[in-house]
């Protein structure tokens, strides 16, 4: 408890500066066609594609992104890890992208780039990976939104295999600030077994359902309490109580 309560003041600190650095530069970014963006979370369990990043423990995350009205953005993204080893204790991501409109009615998003998985203290696991993401809104609710993505690379966690993710996230308001988020990916690895039984699975299917909440009286401050699992076949522990089903809280505060 006493950790987490310290890493929650460490998020508020860099809330607080982060938002007055900001109001600092918006001027002369926005003369240069660019915006600034970032944001600061607290987890309960940093939960990648439905597996723990940091042995069922807290994380805290945080990152920044500079875009241009062009549509070509670049940023970094970072949290602390922990895979039962020595090493790596920060993954450190740098990104490239460009997101555009498509001419189309519905005028889904385009979003197509690279994402570079970093530890800065055990670079045998850094590995680079090419996303393409189309968006939807308004699909079947007001303020509603759709996303579906496809994620590929040839070095998967520095093994030089080939991996692809596919996934589908949908989100819908409610009242009062209230949301609701439910997703489903599938990861498929070359010679890989993401069991601890031998069994050789080199796939796997992930999931997340749960609820937001969006402090009216703070911009951009969010909560979520959500259900997160994937179907791995584990038998040992704490890899078992990683890939299993469960509830996972964030506070996230974007400017």
């Amino acid at each position: 408890m006493i950790k987490f309560a310290s890493k929650a003041i460490a998020l508020s600190v860099i809330a607080v500066a982060s938002s007055f650095a900001m109001a600092e530069e918006t001027t002369a970014l926005s003369q240069a066609s660019l915006t600034f963006t970032g944001s600061a979370a607290l987890t309960s369990d940093y939960r990648y594609r439905g597996m723990t990043q940091t042995q069922s423990d807290p994380a805290v995350q945080g990152g920044f992104a500079l875009a241009h009205s062009s549509g070509v953005y670049a940023g970094v993204w970072g949290s602390n890890v922990n895979f039962g080893s020595a090493d790596p204790h920060l993954e450190l991501d740098p990104y490239v992208g460009y997101a555009t409109e498509l001419p189309f009615a519905s005028k889904p998003t385009l979003d197509v780039g690279l994402w570079y998985y970093g530890y800065p203290s055990a670079s045998d696991f850094n590995w680079l990976e090419l996303y393409a993401k189309l968006g939807f809104k308004g699909v079947v609710a007001e303020g509603d939104s759709f996303l579906a993505s496809i994620n590929y690379t040839n070095d998967f966690f520095g093994l030089d295999e080939d991996a692809w993710y596919l996934n589908a996230t949908y989100n819908v308001p409610f009242v009062g600030g209230l949301g609701g988020v439910a997703s489903v990916g599938y990861t498929k690895a070359d010679n890989y077994d993401f069991s601890d039984n031998g069994s050789s699975d080199d796939a796997y299917v992930d999931w997340k359902v749960g609820v937001t909440y969006a402090v009216q009286s703070i911009p951009g401050f969010t909560a979520e309490l959500a259900a997160i699992g994937t179907n791995i076949d584990a038998n040992a522990q704490p890899y078992k109580r990683g890939t299993e089903t469960g509830a996972v809280f964030t506070l996230t505060k974007a400017f």
